[in-house]
């Protein structure tokens, strides 16, 4: 079974065993969280698409916050003298889906 869920304003394509990374979530390791905003259900070939839809997704908080790859602005004007350097690390958390029910 294969669903296409929102999570934090974004869509993941998942199927159960699956662990992926989402934007940060609330909850700690161990921690069980469900997605009811599920958009489409694939069953073995049968599509169900839209307000049919009655499936919740459950899955697994695996570590709480993992930090990205730092990811570097640079801004410059040449003959200026302007320069400005910021950078960040966005954070994540891992899951691992259980079940599409």
């Amino acid at each position: 079974m294969l669903a296409i869920v929102k999570i934090a304003g974004q869509q993941f394509k998942v199927e159960a065993g699956d662990s992926l990374y989402v934007p940060h979530l609330e909850g700690n390791t161990g921690d069980k969280v469900e997605f009811s905003e599920v958009l489409l259900v694939d069953n073995n070939g049968v599509l169900t698409v839209g307000s049919d839809i009655k499936t919740i997704v459950t899955a697994e908080i695996i570590k709480d916050l993992v930090q990205g790859d730092k990811v570097i602005a640079f801004k410059m004007k040449r003959r200026k003298g302007f320069r400005k350097k910021h950078g960040h690390r966005t954070h994540y958390t891992r899951i691992k889906i259980e079940s599409i029910a």
